[in-house]
């Protein structure tokens, strides 16, 4: 597996991928309003052995209050193909990622999405106490 930055030719890999995660076509779309709108920070894709993507995981620019310099990202979506659950990917594409937003200046992650989905906010409150 190789976790990388995305690249152009990416795009329908990760759509496929947004599909097959999600029950509806919206965070296809929302991925591809962000690339569009040049809002997308940080886009990070995970590989097969063949360079099929397999995960993703999107940051993008938080905008509070009409304030966008405040220099906090929200994640979402985060995506990982079902045949590789349950081995670190998700984990992975978080917290290696963090380290890079972290370096780039970014004070705050937003988890946006499924408030049910849990897994994120452990990952993050892990990342803070490492």
């Amino acid at each position: 597996m190789l976790i990388r930055v995305e690249i152009p030719i990416d795009a329908p890999g990760i759509d496929q991928l947004l599909r097959q995660t999600f029950p509806t076509d919206a965070e296809v779309d929302l991925v591809q309003k962000l690339r569009q709108d040049d809002l997308l920070v940080l886009g990070i894709v995970a590989t097969d052995d063949k360079g099929k993507i397999i995960g993703y995981i999107g940051f993008t620019l938080v905008d509070i209050n009409g304030d966008k310099e405040c220099q906090w990202v929200g994640l979402a979506p985060l995506a990982v193909d079902s045949a590789y659950h349950r081995q670190g990917i998700r984990a992975k594409l978080v917290c290696e990622r963090l380290d890079s937003l972290n370096e780039f200046g970014y004070k705050a992650v937003v988890v946006l999405g499924d408030p049910d989905y849990t897994v994120v906010l452990v990952l993050l409150r892990l990342y803070r106490i490492n």
